[in-house]
């Protein structure tokens, strides 16, 4: 073979062992919130403790978060709640 094919070749091989070892690493990766974290969760959504409101990005993520944290859980819409859900007085995240 010439040199030029079997730089080729070599190089080929190299690009193809990067790209199998990204799915490998890209396994290991967990989606979450930004700074501030979840502080209350509810059926439709979650506020951070920026006080941000957010959709839920999936029904397995609202599961997930609610399994961990059942006290800050409430199993209905946050607008039936005063303040649209917001629990100023029960910042728990501070008093970690």
């Amino acid at each position: 073979m010439g040199k030029s094919i079997k730089a080729a070749l070599a190089v080929l091989a190299l690009a193809a062992g990067a790209f199998a070892i990204l799915p490998a690493a890209a396994q290991n990766v967990t989606v979450g919130v930004g700074p501030g974290g979840i502080a209350f969760g509810y059926s439709d959504g979650y506020w951070d403790q920026g006080h941000r409101w957010h959709a839920w990005a999936s029904a397995e993520e609202a599961a997930r978060w609610r399994a961990a944290n059942r006290a800050h859980y409430y199993a209905w819409r946050h607008d039936r709640d005063k303040g649209e859900g917001w629990r100023e007085n029960d910042r728990y995240w501070e008093h970690r």
